[in-house]
């Protein structure tokens, strides 16, 4: 049995007056690939967002390596081993490709990164190709492969994928996957929200379904691809 790297217990977050997480708990266990789907407005992100420091839970529990994390900064969270790739790319458009993954590695000592640059050369040979170029001149592929990178450079046990097929095109969509499952089979962990849900419960061994901020389902990847209630929902079976 692996060990629960991190646990979720009756999480609640609101936004002013609205309650956008009603008491969720889920974990994640060393070495998975564990994925959170739902329509939008589900409450995915803001999961991650929370997990990661970027938002203040009402009440709950978030122990990552054995720790709780709720009021620990951001910035701290991510010398803790865990990392996350936001929504969107949000990559630094006038920094260059080698630039941005230098600031993806900025909580570590220097003598380590060069190890890290190699690393992520080896799974995004187009950004070795590119690294002198300004990021904002790259397209959304690269750009979203820049983005998974800069968060790999922490180092991460943990790595926080948030939507990261969004408005890439079908191919580049199932190269992302291909990495996403590359990155766990070098030993990352992986918590993966995503709207492509039948690309997610694809590579997922485990899969909570979020509705309207609650957790209405769960199981293995392909228990939830395999049901007829999930299919009709997200899948457009």
């Amino acid at each position: 049995m692996s060990d629960s790297l991190l646990k979720v217990e009756d999480l609640n977050v609101y936004y002013g007056s609205i309650h956008a997480i009603k008491g969720i708990s889920f974990e994640v266990n060393e070495g998975e690939i564990v994925t959170l789907i739902g329509a939008n407005g589900a409450g995915k992100s803001t999961s991650l967002n929370t997990i990661a420091g970027l938002l203040k839970p009402r009440t709950g529990k978030i122990t990552f390596c054995g720790k709780n994390l709720v009021g620990v900064h951001a910035h701290k969270i991510i010398r803790e081993g865990m990392a996350l790739c936001p929504e969107g790319r949000r990559v630094f458009l006038q920094l260059s490709v080698k630039e941005n993954l230098e600031m993806g590695a900025y909580t570590r000592p220097d003598s380590e990164i060069a190890d890290s640059l190699d690393m992520v050369y080896g799974l995004f040979p187009r950004l070795k190709e590119r690294y002198k170029q300004v990021a904002g001149t790259l397209s959304g592929g690269e750009q979203q492969m820049l983005a998974m990178s800069r968060a790999l450079m922490a180092n991460p046990k943990l790595l926080m994928l948030d939507e990261p097929s969004m408005g890439l095109s079908p191919l580049l969509v199932s190269q992302v996957f291909e990495i996403i499952k590359d990155m766990n089979a070098k030993g990352i962990t992986i918590l993966l929200v995503e709207q492509n849900a039948e690309k997610a419960l694809g590579i997922a061994d485990r899969a909570y379904v979020l509705t309207n901020g609650v957790i209405t389902h769960q199981g293995t990847g392909a228990e939830l691809a395999g049901s007829e209630e999930i299919k009709k929902a997200y899948l457009g079976g």
